[in-house]
């Protein structure tokens, strides 16, 4: 793509600042957080969310998250195969064991996995594509949402019950024999109870790749003994034959190498099962209260194609826990809200390698056949935290919050302690790869504050600050799952430090934002060169974000987002006879973003081509590798017709050869993800 194009984008997007989420064309509306605990929180403090609207949804019906997701500010998912993704949410496009535990995905304000227990593509476990909205919190949230909260927070918010009863179905047809289904039902005031549900089926663009998924979500709302409630029930399964990276460099350019698949053996099931009950009641005093009881199941199995010995890899758990707050008013300037959380966890994950390994003898030695994982971990998780809000002025308002959390992991191993074979056989070569720490309990306790302050400059617009410090204990896996000589993971939480600086204005026409913000993490978890878990890495990030929708008349409108950010190595590290301090993180384009230009057909339908920018990044910490970036288009069309809408959306427009992701290791050498050619996708909704 050519520069001319690039610069003009920026140019664009320089002009103004952020987008909100827009419900139509021409009437912008400022979106807040459903669910009482969330929504008081949030009208407390100066934590701002931007959310994708169902309209947007509609207008995308994404394959896969990330084609809608990056639609936001600050998040930059790489799509992985089927549905797999590495995130990002001003940060790094994150990777590793425990990096998952920097971003919190939830459902309805609740996690998704336990805390402890993330799962690096767990998103796939939400019912994004029957989601009302999806609302992302971009920095940290640490005060309402405890451990991993830190770079954000992506919440899918299932769709309201409507007091009118109606039912709709969705045929979806594309690409590699992509199949998909989708119907809601709305029982309306008589029977306040809601019903979504989808089957999808894709034949993969890859050998080997295709994947076949089932999602449902069902809510009913009603009162007992004074309580007003919200019950929800969702489920999901996926079975996936996955494909793993192509390997020299720039693969991704040949049309052949690009459909191969070096691993056709992998793949991965994954169900989950999940309820909650969403308790608000006003008590004698106009106080609120809100309780949240619920309930989770995960259970997965996946070859892990990118390990020597490919073995496979079983985890599930089971939680229970509850979230609570109680919101009072001091005078009338002055709002209170206070709560306590608690959530208990059983977890267990086993690795095993029924293939002898291939390469070297090094590699045949140390990594055997049998058993090589098997522990269960009993987690409990403790919170209180309280906000005060406090209008301190006509046009002011400050607030301050903290929480204290209590982390405790009770590690129980199911094999022989140390580095042996199952059978306690030695390996060669000073022992087995896989390390078994013996049974142990670890605990952590974290505090973290926030203080925020809106300025309303006008009716129209303001001027947001935010100071907040924010952590993530270590995970499960990095500290039970050990290599080499490593028998303890003495490991401490992550922490982070940030701030951000925000102007948002919203007139009848325009909506826009900019924002700058600033963080060091600290205690950073990685891997070292002696295959050891450690936390004394630390990352400084820097960055802006622009966002802007502005409707120029009832036909035309154009959104867009424009990124940059700077994330660099803080910690005097060699890696390969090379010190990465001030380095770029690997994975980490300095710039990306994206617009769309839409033209509404009245009530008919909507016409919209996005532009969507990726900028360059180095694959290696020691900065000598890198991935140049890529340009793309998208075209989205929908018609209505006498209550049946018909969509037509093309991505890869003009047909490109780059990489989803790009990685480099010593081992591999250059690395990719490829892309998809240019794919047609159609659908027909109609009302039953």
């Amino acid at each position: 793509m050519s520069q001319v194009r690039r610069a003009l984008f920026f140019l664009v997007l320089g002009h103004s600042t952020a987008v909100y989420a827009a419900d139509k064309a021409d009437n912008i509306e400022v979106i807040t957080v459903e669910g009482s605990r969330h929504l008081v929180l949030q009208q407390q403090s100066g934590v701002h969310e931007i959310s994708l609207s169902d309209d947007v949804l509609s207008q995308i019906k994404h394959q896969h998250i990330q084609q809608s997701l990056n639609r936001l500010p600050g998040v930059n998912l790489a799509r992985g195969n089927g549905q797999e993704y590495l995130p990002s949410v001003r940060s790094p496009v994150l990777t590793g064991a425990g990096a998952c535990g920097s971003i919190l995905s939830a459902i309805d304000g609740i996690s998704i996995r336990a805390a402890g227990f993330c799962n690096i593509n767990e998103l796939f476990e939400a019912p994004t594509e029957l989601a009302e909205r999806i609302d992302v919190i971009r920095g940290p949230d640490s005060v309402l949402y405890g451990a991993n909260a830190m770079n954000g927070v992506i919440n899918v918010v299932t769709p309201a019950l409507d007091s009118e009863p109606s039912q709709s179905a969705r045929l979806e047809y594309g690409a590699d024999d992509f199949k998909r289904a989708v119907y809601s039902a709305n029982g309306g005031a008589e029977a306040p109870i809601r019903f979504d549900a989808l089957i999808a089926s894709d034949g993969g663009y890859r050998d080997s790749s295709g994947y076949d998924q089932q999602k449902f979500n069902v809510k009913h709302q009603s009162q007992i003994d004074g309580w007003d409630y919200i019950a929800t029930v969702s489920g999901t399964n996926l079975e996936q034959d996955t494909a793993g990276y192509i390997t020299g460099y720039k693969a991704y350019e040949s049309k052949s190498l690009s459909k191969t698949n070096p691993n056709p053996d992998a793949y991965r099931d994954a169900q989950s099962l999940r309820a909650a009950m969403h308790f608000t009641k006003l008590d004698e005093n106009d106080g609120q209260w809100s309780l949240i009881p619920y309930a989770r199941y995960t259970d997965m199995e996946f070859l892990q194609h990118f390990l020597p010995g490919t073995p496979v890899e079983q985890n599930r758990h089971h939680s229970l826990g509850i979230q609570s707050a109680y919101l009072a008013q001091i005078g009338d300037s002055i709002e209170w809200t206070a709560g306590i959380d608690g959530e208990w966890t059983d977890g267990e994950l086993k690795q095993t390698q029924a293939e002898p390994t291939e390469g070297s003898e090094f590699l045949q030695e140390t990594i055997p056949v049998g058993k090589q994982y098997d522990y269960q971990v009993d987690a409990l998780q403790l919170a209180s935290f309280a906000n005060v809000s406090w209008q301190a002025t006509e046009l002011l308002t400050l607030a301050v919050g903290a929480r204290l959390e209590y982390m405790e992991y009770d590690y129980n191993n199911r094999m022989l302690d140390g580095r042996t074979r199952e059978d306690g056989t030695e390996c060669g070569f000073g022992g087995c790869r896989y390390s078994r720490p013996a049974d142990d309990t670890n605990s952590f306790t974290n505090f973290s504050p926030k203080f925020s302050a809106v300025y309303e400059v006008s009716e129209l617009s303001q001027v947001y600050f935010n100071l907040s410090h924010s952590f993530r204990p270590p995970q499960a896996t990095e500290l039970y799952r050990l290599q080499r000589e490593q028998t303890v993971a003495d490991l401490d939480s992550e922490e982070q430090l940030s701030t951000q600086l925000g102007y948002r204005l919203t007139t009848s026409q325009l909506a826009a934002e900019v924002v700058g913000y600033w963080a060091d993490k600290e205690n950073v978890i990685y891997r070292d060169s002696d295959y050891f878990n450690v936390s004394d890495g630390e990352v400084r990030s820097q960055g802006a974000e622009v966002l802007l929708h502005y409707i120029f008349n009832s036909r035309w409108d154009i959104r867009g987002v424009a990124n940059y950010g700077r994330h660099r190595y803080r910690n005097h590290r060699i890696i390969n006879g090379v010190e990465i301090y001030n380095n770029d993180v690997d994975s980490a384009p300095r710039h990306f973003g994206n617009l769309q230009l839409g033209y509404q057909l009245g009530e008919q339908g909507r016409i919209e081509l996005e532009y969507q920018y990726q900028g360059s990044y180095y694959t290696d910490a020691e900065n000598l590798h890198k991935y140049n970036g890529h340009e793309l288009f998208n075209l989205y069309s929908s018609l209505n017709w006498q209550g049946i809408t018909l969509s037509l959306n093309m991505f890869n427009l003009f047909d490109e050869r780059y990489a989803e992701r790009a990685d480099y290791t010593s081992f591999s050498g250059d690395r990719y993800f490829p892309s998809r050619p240019r794919s047609v996708f159609a659908a027909i909704e109609f009302s039953l």
